[in-house]
């Protein structure tokens, strides 16, 4: 998570508050991101690979749209 947060500071240029706590009750030990089921049953692939690629279009995106989808 601190490397996605990372990213996301140089992205957006701004700074991100973050804190690292004990995880919570029914919190997962462990967290995985992967496309590849989706990939091997739909046949969906990625427009984007790099998260800080994909971070860089989402903040742009928002940057153009400040009321979200009305504009």
């Amino acid at each position: 998570m601190k490397k996605v947060i990372d990213i996301a500071r140089k992205v957006t240029n701004h700074p991100i508050p973050a804190q690292v706590v004990e995880r919570r009750a029914g919190d997962p030990a462990v967290l995985i991101a992967s496309s590849e089921k989706a990939t091997k049953e739909l046949g969906w692939s990625p427009k984007f690979n790099s998260i800080e690629t994909i971070l860089e279009t989402a903040w742009n995106w928002h940057k153009n749209h400040l009321k979200g989808y009305e504009d």
